[in-house]
């Protein structure tokens, strides 16, 4: 009987250090976000598809509010955010865009800076896709990841649900996927961090071809 009582004390007390070991998606999610934020700057290779589109280049990002994307795929076209003014270069159009915009607003790739996952835990619900543990990105693939599901709290929200697929080891993120209300759907997927390079202001700095043709307050015109 003494033995009974003891075996059914230890399976209590391993049931109490196994719930404790249990991290809430939520607050697991929070420690990435906490990490980005001790991040001083950093670049990485992205793939971006939208439906058919696929779209390459190198993002560039410095705390608190710079960033800077230079494509490969299309060629020379660039987007730049330097705290105040969007600015997007449109090589095939020979032309530029330009915005003063909110850190909010200065689109879909901040997702992946402090601002964004701040913004993606105060707006979205945050789940595990399938769990806490690890597994393959894709099948198949020996990249382990964390996946999250964010869910909208309103209708507001720019996108219905996201994705985010976390690396186990660098707690960096690896794939967005990001679905309008229309069912638009964004990939984002990450390549090759290289953190805290000290990148200047300097970079965040664009001078577009003096021959491209210059709109202004693209956003809010007709």
């Amino acid at each position: 009987m003494k033995k009974l009582i003891l075996s059914i004390c230890a399976l209590f007390f391993v049931s109490i250090l196994s719930a404790q070991s249990i991290t809430t998606a939520s607050a697991y999610f929070k420690t990435i976000s906490e990490y980005y934020a001790t991040i001083k700057d950093y670049e990485v290779d992205f793939e971006i598809t939208v439906e058919k589109t696929e779209s390459a280049g190198k993002l560039s990002f410095k705390a608190p509010d710079l960033l800077r994307m230079d494509y490969t795929n299309p060629e020379e076209q660039v987007i730049c955010f330097n705290g105040d003014m969007l600015t997007i270069y449109l090589p095939e159009s020979s032309a530029v865009l330009q915005q003063q915009v909110s850190t909010e607003n200065s689109g879909a790739a901040s997702l992946s800076t402090p601002q964004g996952l701040s913004m993606m835990s105060r707006y979205y619900t945050v789940a595990y896709e399938t769990g806490q543990t690890a597994e393959p990105l894709d099948e198949g693939s020996d990249e382990m990841v964390v996946k999250f599901i964010l869910s909208r709290k309103s209708a507001a929200e720019a996108f219905r649900y996201i994705k985010v697929a976390v690396n186990e080891q660098t707690k960096l993120i690896r794939r967005i996927e990001a679905v309008t209300p229309k069912g638009e759907e964004f990939i984002f997927n990450f390549y090759d961090y290289k953190l805290n390079q000290d990148l200047t202001d300097q970079r965040f700095i664009y001078d577009a071809p003096s021959s491209a043709n210059n709109y202004n307050n693209f956003l809010y015109s007709e």
